[in-house]
């Protein structure tokens, strides 16, 4: 292009329509309202194909008698770990993997910082000597360390999913088929203790107030209570995918980690399993924010529900 031709100002000829007509304007209406209930008719043709009802999808959570839900977090993707930060805020981890999964914080107004990267399937999530401890599921990966001054690595682990800690000890557990290991790190000692192997598909620990341990065998449905003699008593049978645990003065809390149908569950200290939420897709952490409130991570919705009891406004 010359200079000369480059000086004269582009002019696009302008395009004139036609004025549509009032049928044209409504097939045009109708044939997008058909796009929209075909592409809709296609996922749920999908769904069935893959021998899951329709509603199974669809169907909104639902709380129970006593209780009440709303959602407070939306669109976090693989949204799985929660961790109050004990400064109004929020840690939460988003459970994606090869390396590009990553911790979040939130503070007032839904304002999100991120906080670690590099991670591959952040999934445990516990604070930890003043500072907060994280696992990484997806193969052998460090259990890290992160506080004030920086993260450090504690020690490794394979497929590494829950964390606990009875105020000293920090255990941890391995999400493997027959061949994961219950782990108890030794901050005194940085040494490592392997207190059960051989278990399959082992997902979640908790610690409970009074020095009780609970953990999951997702692949058998159970809740097993860790005892010292090695005869680990089954607790709870028959779940669907129990994926995490947690354990206060209500009782022993617990999620499924199901696509569909999924709960949320409450053995309360009578011996009594509570369905408290339902119709869940993939729920992951629930952490105890105030007596008889609750957030739980709902990754198959990548949202986080605050849970309360009905006479609180949650």
């Amino acid at each position: 292009m010359s200079a000369d031709s480059a000086s004269i100002p582009y002019r696009r000829s302008p395009i004139r329509k036609r004025p549509r007509s009032g049928t044209q304007l409504l097939m045009l209406l109708l044939d997008r309202r058909a796009a929209r209930w075909l592409l809709a008719g296609a996922a749920l043709l999908l769904l069935v194909g893959a021998g899951i009802p329709a509603w199974h999808h669809l169907y909104p959570a639902t709380a129970a008698q006593g209780w009440r839900y709303k959602v407070q977090l939306d669109a976090i993707e693989r949204v799985s770990a929660l961790l109050p930060d004990g400064r109004g805020g929020l840690y939460l981890s988003q459970e994606i993997q090869d390396g590009r999964g990553r911790i979040l914080r939130t503070g007032p107004g839904d304002q999100r910082s991120v906080v670690e990267t590099g991670l591959s399937k952040p999934d445990g999530m516990v604070r930890y000597r003043g500072g907060v401890a994280f696992s990484q599921e997806q193969g052998e990966h460090p259990v890290l360390w992160l506080n004030d001054q920086g993260t450090r690595q504690l020690f490794s682990g394979d497929s590494v999913e829950g964390l606990a800690t009875d105020g000293h000890y920090l255990y941890a557990i391995e999400d493997l088929h027959k061949n994961g290991r219950l782990l108890r790190y030794d901050p005194e000692t940085d040494s490592v203790t392997t207190l059960r192997s051989g278990l399959d598909e082992a997902e979640a620990i908790a610690s409970c107030p009074d020095g009780r341990l609970f953990y999951t065998e997702k692949h058998f449905g159970q809740v097993r209570q860790l005892r010292a003699d090695g005869r680990d008593p089954v607790v709870l049978d028959g779940l669907r995918e129990p994926g995490f645990l947690l354990c206060n003065r209500e009782g022993l809390w617990i999620t499924e980690d199901a696509t569909h149908m999924a709960r949320v569950l409450l053995l309360d200290g009578q011996g009594g399993l509570n369905v408290v939420l339902s119709h869940l897709r993939s729920p992951q952490t629930i952490v105890e924010t105030a007596p008889g409130r609750y957030l739980v991570a709902e990754q198959g919705r990548n949202r986080v529900l605050a849970l309360a009891r009905q006479d609180d406004r949650p």
